[in-house]
């Protein structure tokens, strides 16, 4: 069985974004971290395990692995299964909700074997089972072995638990913050994004800059395991402030909803003393006060057919403003097509990996600074 002071633990990476996921838990710390198929993977105790969800903001989820062994039909994994030690993670008053997946394993069928488990469970150790339990107990059987893990995130980590208002297509608090990264943004430069909409970019900037825990105001799926201490976790979520910066973030859209919902998200994180946010277009950008920074934005792909001409025409305005107003600012453009980036006439270096957004494919297209 596991030590409990060396767990595996498994950062859910969004598609295409494992690096900078890589980077930031290496850089945060945490041991032995390793890029693998999915997300990274590190090793540490069940403060570590806290620790991820509170502070890392590429991670999607945080999945504990508890332990493993081999099964190769349902009566052996129903056996072994009622001799695993779930009373040394899970309180027997607490529901789960159990998930099963097989590959190359004599055990195929999924269902099957998850119905063992939630029995197991539930004749062992008294446990509810629930379809919508917070906490979820994951099997996978991967070639006659039997592994077992807890999400000990709940609510997927994007759900930072300060953010009221969304706007149409918003990009996800964990993608931002990765994009960020890889434009080589650390907290103590200018951010402005044009097309701010609910103001995701803006306020992951701020949050950055100020030293603030993604996770601060949320509740996660560990606190109701056994391991769970109160009062570590609650000297841990206090943290230690940054000395507040003199940077300031912008945020602009030319959809006034927006604009407010921004102002209200950057409100509820915190930021809004750090954050500015007007209603106007393209056109009327001006690069703020102060020193050079980054403009990072989002625009529309334009998933219909038809959509691309007169999204060209917004992409290559965009380009001829940042060109002729923002010298020596570095731009960071998420989109679907190339030849929408390429319409912008930027100097482009070459593109950042293929990133599923909600099953449309995107890249990042940066800018050294512009001269």
């Amino acid at each position: 069985m596991e030590q409990m002071n060396d767990l595996e633990i498994f950062l859910v990476a969004t598609p295409g974004l494992e690096a900078p996921l890589h980077a930031e838990a290496t850089e945060q710390g945490f041991a032995d971290a390793k890029v693998i198929a999915g997300g990274v993977v590190c090793r540490g105790g069940w403060p570590e395990v806290w620790r991820a969800n509170l502070c890392l903001r590429g991670a999607n989820k945080v999945l504990v692995r508890i332990g493993s062994f081999p099964a190769v039909h349902l009566a052996q994994l129903d056996k072994r299964a009622r001799k695993f030690p779930w009373s040394d993670f899970l309180r027997a008053e607490v529901p789960v909700k159990v998930e099963a997946t097989s590959r190359k394993s004599r055990i195929y069928h999924a269902g099957a074997a998850r119905q063992r488990i939630e029995r197991a469970l539930a004749e062992t150790l008294g446990t509810p089972i629930s379809t919508d339990a917070a906490l979820r107990v994951l099997l996978r059987i991967e070639k006659d072995i039997c592994t077992f893990s807890i999400d000990t995130s709940g609510e997927p980590l994007h759900k930072r638990g300060h953010k009221t208002s969304v706007a149409k297509a918003p990009m996800r608090e964990t993608m931002a913050a990765m994009f960020l990264r890889e434009c080589g943004y650390h907290g103590t430069e200018p951010v402005l994004d044009p097309m701010c909409g609910s103001g995701t970019f803006v306020i992951e900037a701020a949050e950055i800059s100020l030293g603030l825990l993604p996770g601060r105001t949320r509740n996660f799926a560990f606190e109701s395991l056994r391991s769970f201490d109160p009062d570590i976790w609650s000297d841990m979520r206090a943290g230690s402030p940054s000395p507040a910066p003199e940077v300031q973030f912008f945020g602009s859209d030319r959809n006034a909803g927006a604009v407010e919902a921004a102002k209200a998200n950057a409100e509820q994180a915190g930021v809004s003393t750090n954050t500015t946010f007007h209603c106007h277009s393209i056109s009327d950008l001006k690069p703020p006060q102060g020193a050079e920074g980054l403009v990072i934005v989002n625009p529309p792909y334009g998933a219909r057919i038809g959509d691309e001409k007169r999204l060209r025409s917004l992409y290559g305005s965009f380009g001829k403003v940042l060109m002729s107003r923002f010298k020596g600012w570095r731009v960071g453009i998420v989109t679907s097509t190339p030849s929408l980036a390429h319409a912008t006439r930027l100097p482009l270096l070459p593109a950042g990996p293929v990133v599923d957004h909600g099953g449309t494919k995107i890249r990042l297209y940066r800018t050294d600074r512009l001269v």
